[in-house]
């Protein structure tokens, strides 16, 4: 699937953009015809912050930073049909979110839009959207109810762990099969392999290519690799980001701590893991991205 070079694009539900759950929870309980006249009836009425708000308003503010063409932009993608959706419209207009493309699907699934729109991200509230993103090769992540917090300033920050996210899951599948000690055997004896990429590799190096664009000291992102792993299991993960030349703001090898706290320290914006446990602990510190890639997902592909 081609990306546009030109743009980093974020595409993104109309449920984690905004709080829709009352709404859903009319079309769950009555029905796609009571949804559709809820929706119609309040279509002035402003829809509360999502989960994925701060984040979403934190990106479009880049473009405000940078000369010429906008070089981010947000997509938006809802199972709402045109007529329901001007309520989330409505609501993007008063908030003064720069969003003009939309995809409308009248209950079906957005997804088989995030290749022509050529989007790096896909952050959305349902689970099988995401799988699917993910299986055509973009980076996606399933948010986890919670975690918001609106940041004190406008830097934002992407917080990614490493196997199965930033990094392949081969040394995770020798972790869940053979215990701690034969993983870290594995990954000393590996040191200087560099290991395959995960689902977020391109989005990785989408973001270092935009950060290129600003002074180390005005830079308005920053990026943190917040692991489980601890030494000597680091050396690789070091050497890997080196070999793709790939530069992270800050990394954070906790040798197995929870991560909440530290990526509460950092002001995480957003959080991404393909662990579910992980995920559940982060959301309650910071906003969270499940992504459900690797051995870790096979037993939970419902998670």
């Amino acid at each position: 699937m081609a990306m546009r070079p030109d743009k980093l694009v974020i595409a993104i539900s109309s449920r984690a953009l905004f709080d829709l759950n009352d709404s859903h929870k009319v079309f769950e309980e009555l029905g796609l015809q009571a949804f559709s006249r809820y929706q119609v009836e309040r279509e002035n009425d402003v829809l509360q912050k999502g989960d994925a708000f701060h984040l979403v308003e934190k990106f479009l503010k880049i473009n405000e930073q940078l000369e010429g063409e906008p070089r981010v932009e947000v997509i938006l993608l809802s199972r709402n049909s045109a007529d329901t959706g001007l309520r989330v419209f409505n609501s993007i207009e008063h908030y003064g979110l720069d969003i003009t493309r939309a995809a409308f699907c009248n209950g079906e699934s957005p997804y088989r839009y995030i290749g022509p729109f050529g989007c790096n991200l896909f952050l959305s509230t349902d689970g099988l959207d995401v799988r699917r993103a993910l299986d055509q090769g973009v980076a996606a992540a399933t948010l986890v109810a919670g975690g918001s917090r609106e940041q004190r300033d406008d830097v934002l920050r992407f917080a990614f762990d490493g196997d199965a996210v930033i990094f392949s899951d081969e040394a995770e599948q020798i972790f869940k099969r053979d215990g701690l000690d034969a993983f870290t055997r594995a990954e000393r004896a590996s040191a200087q392999m560099p290991l395959g990429g995960g689902p977020f590799k391109g989005f990785l190096e989408a973001l270092q290519t935009l950060q290129a664009e600003f002074g180390l000291e005005s830079c308005p992102i920053r990026t943190a690799l917040v692991t489980a792993r601890s030494a000597p299991a680091h050396e690789r993960v070091i050497r890997t980001l080196r070999a793709w030349d790939i530069r992270v703001d800050e990394s954070v090898f906790l040798g197995g701590l929870p991560k909440g706290e530290f990526l509460r320290a950092f002001g995480a914006d957003v959080f991404f893991d393909d662990q579910p446990a992980h995920c559940a602990s982060a959301a309650e510190h910071v906003a969270t991205g499940h992504v459900p890639h690797g051995i870790a997902n096979i037993a939970n592909s419902d998670a």
